[in-house]
């Protein structure tokens, strides 16, 4: 019987329905407006992109996406049109009569949502003038060397110009929600709230700016978090006039939203304003989930990881592939902020403990991280190419075995062994055979590095002496570079990669939300967080267990760096013991949580961030109990009612385990499993805010 998802939207009778602030959408026009709208620079791009579509289809043709002109960008993600609605429509021609070039459209993404985009250099000529009018309204200076930040005025005046014509065409219906992302959307929320225009705001930081340039400068951010002399920290950085226009956009807005709890503590004390909301980010779980066959995805990506590593460490393969884990890490290359600093030398300790416990599990581990280099590595393409020899010389020897195999059958003849394969067939292997023989240790790296001595990965695996040896059990490849599936080397898409690994490690030290960890989960592999991502966070205020459900979630925030390091070798070691049927199981138990991670779930957060704006800025019109809880609160995943997948409570009957009882016949039923955990799952009915403290498993059952 086929696997099925056992939890969706629809069937998860656990995820508490969303029954509450139906919001008349009909009276209403939501605006989001973001640098990043058709315009990828980061992380945000991915957050509007992939919420598109559960917002347009809340809101139908009443949701409007603002940003950025530009023209490469609009050739190939846009379909450019004139509005149906009048009152666009003659707001725009208003603007293009200023001066102004105004483009609007649908987005070709899922949803197709419309967009406004305002060409930023037409209005370049009003940059003076605007200059003046920012610093009588709030009294923050731009200098004209910051072309950012000039660039953000100009959008910022643009999209408050546009709002108050509109706004003065609706008169008093329908009313208007602005929804602005990050410091450089936030000008027009400033003008707009200066100068009282009739719409409700909200504005929202994915990372304060200060926390980011701290962090990247490896300082101890978190301990000193609220020690920081903020103004001068910014003025020393030369992005004082970013901080005040950040800031300025939190307190100004009506409803101030962050994207997870670590992040709201950073912001309390970096802009000095507590989140009225926190809107964790979420994925379009239809793109990246492959329903039952998620299993055989896995299967099948791990093989061609698998003729990678026969290449990469030719002449060095002398262990079990059927027994070789991959962990990778991924993201940009930021060492300390992304961990792989702890990461490293928690690897050091997995080997040594490998080693001492003479276990037979080898673990190679990837490092996807973007870095300046020349080329491919001669060695690394070298490896693939006597990999391929060896594969054609095998096959080609295959043939000739089965052709002559066949004919002495035909004859009725009993096969004689000895004489199938001829002195020829013989140098030939031989040949290959020689041609897998190398004096030097397979390359640690995939590419040569453009300054290898100062690399920070390479010299910390110098120091702690992972070279690939052939008595290491912890192998390391370092490819830097994003993957593609036209690569010579590895040609798999990161989608197709994270899928054939087993382990995803993010032991991030800064991390506002952590796209990598949640990719992981939705697609069924395991992962490493910690609790100063957002991610990581998240989980533990909605799972119970997130262990038993693949999510280790790593102290980085209550520990010294060496007990996290010891913590973070602990869960790689745990997880090197399991059998391969507990992999198998930890792997559904993980998919099961992509639900949580689902757009159609994580929007409610954002609709009750509206509907508070409405209530602060329309409250004739708009009411919200004021004591009762928030919908977006109160429901946690129940701990799996079956025994975890952890080697240290999952016990075999004897004390050296078989084979036979790693691939036994005992059968896991995943629609068993589900049940279990529906029945489990605490009732939504009660929505108060879940209780903090020690509580038993028998808490979260029925």
């Amino acid at each position: 019987m086929p696997l099925v998802r056992s939890l969706s939207v629809t069937s998860l009778n656990g995820l508490p329905v969303w029954e509450d602030e139906n919001l008349p959408v009909e009276n209403l026009m939501l605006f989001e407006i973001s640098w990043e709208v058709t315009n990828k620079v980061g992380g945000i791009y991915t957050v509007i992109q992939t919420k598109a579509k559960v917002t347009a289809d809340e809101w139908g043709e009443n949701y409007v996406l603002i940003g950025p002109y530009y023209e490469h960008n609009v050739k190939t993600q846009v379909e450019v049109f004139e509005p149906s609605n009048y009152a666009i429509k003659k707001t725009m021609d208003f603007m293009r009569y200023q001066g102004f070039r105004v483009c609007f459209g649908r987005w070709l993404i899922e949803g197709n949502p419309y967009v406004l985009l305002f060409d930023i250099g037409s209005a370049a000529w009003n940059l003076d003038r605007w200059k003046g009018e920012f610093w009588d309204a709030c009294q923050i200076g731009i200098p004209h060397h910051d072309g950012e930040s000039n660039d953000a005025l100009i959008f910022g005046s643009l999209t408050a110009l546009f709002l108050k014509e509109l706004a003065d065409q609706f008169e008093d219906k329908p009313k208007i929600i602005a929804h602005f992302h990050e410091w450089q959307a936030g000008v027009g929320l400033i003008l707009s709230r200066i100068r009282q225009y009739p719409i409700a705001t909200i504005f929202t930081t994915h990372a304060t700016l200060l926390g980011r340039y701290l962090c990247a400068g490896n300082t101890d951010f978190y301990n000193r978090l609220d020690k920081f002399d903020i103004d001068r920290e910014a003025g020393e950085r030369k992005i004082y006039h970013r901080y005040c226009m950040e800031r300025a956009s939190a307190h100004c807005a009506h409803v101030f939203t962050t994207v997870s709890a670590i992040t709201a503590v950073e912001a309390e004390n970096m802009i000095k304003k507590k989140p009225d909301v926190i809107t964790p980010n979420g994925l379009n779980i239809k793109k990246f989930s492959a329903m039952h066959e998620f299993q055989n995805l896995h299967a099948l990506y791990k093989s061609r990881i698998q003729e990678f590593i026969r290449g990469h460490f030719y002449g060095h393969l002398d262990f079990n592939l059927e027994k070789t884990l991959f962990f990778f890490i991924a993201g940009r290359y930021e060492f300390t902020n992304k961990g792989a600093d702890l990461f490293i030398e928690a690897l050091s300790r997995l080997n040594f403990l490998l080693r001492v416990q003479k276990c037979d599990v080898t673990v190679v581990v990837f490092f996807i991280m973007p870095a300046k280099t020349h080329n491919f590595n001669v060695e690394t393409l070298k490896g693939q190419a006597v990999r391929k020899q060896l594969w054609d010389t095998a096959h080609l020897v295959k043939e000739k075995f089965g052709k002559r195999l066949y004919e002495a059958l035909l004859k009725g003849e009993t096969p004689d062994m000895t004489k199938f394969l001829d002195r020829d067939d013989l140098t030939v292997m031989k040949r290959a055979i020689y041609a897998t023989q190398r004096q030097s240790l397979p390359p640690v790296t995939t590419h040569n590095m453009l300054d290898d001595s100062k690399d920070p990965i390479l010299s910390t695996i110098r120091r702690i002496g992972l070279f690939n040896n052939r008595a290491d059990r912890v192998k390391i490849v370092f490819h830097p570079e994003f993957l593609s599936s036209t690569s010579p080397l590895l040609p798999m898409d990161y989608e197709e990669f994270v899928r054939g690994c087993h382990l995803g490690v993010f032991p991030s030290y800064y991390e506002p939300w952590g796209y990598t960890p949640a990719e992981c989960t939705v697609m069924g592999i395991p992962s490493v967080t910690t609790n100063l991502s957002g991610f990581g966070c998240f989980m533990q205020e909605h799972v119970a267990d997130p262990t038993s459900y693949g999510i280790y979630i790593l102290d980085r925030r209550f520990r010294s760096l060496e007990e996290s390091c010891n913590q973070l070798t602990q869960f790689m070691f745990s997880f090197c013991k399991q059998s391969r049927r507990q992999r198998i199981i930890q792997r559904n138990r993980t998919e099961r949580l992509s639900e949580l991670l689902d757009w159609r779930y994580l929007g409610r957060y954002y609709m009750h961030a509206r509907h508070l704006a409405l209530c602060k800025a329309f409250p004739e019109k708009f009411q919200m109990e004021p004591i009762a809880p928030p919908l977006t609160e109160g429901f946690r995943f129940p701990q799996p009612a079956s025994v975890p997948p952890s080697p240290s409570v999952s016990l075999h009957s004897s004390p050296h385990q078989s084979d036979d009882e790693e691939n036994g016949d005992e059968r896991y039923d995943e629609e068993e499993e589900a049940e279990k955990d529906r029945r489990n799952i605490k009732t939504p009915a009660s929505l108060a805010p879940f209780p903090t403290g020690n509580q038993s498993d028998a808490e979260y059952q029925n």
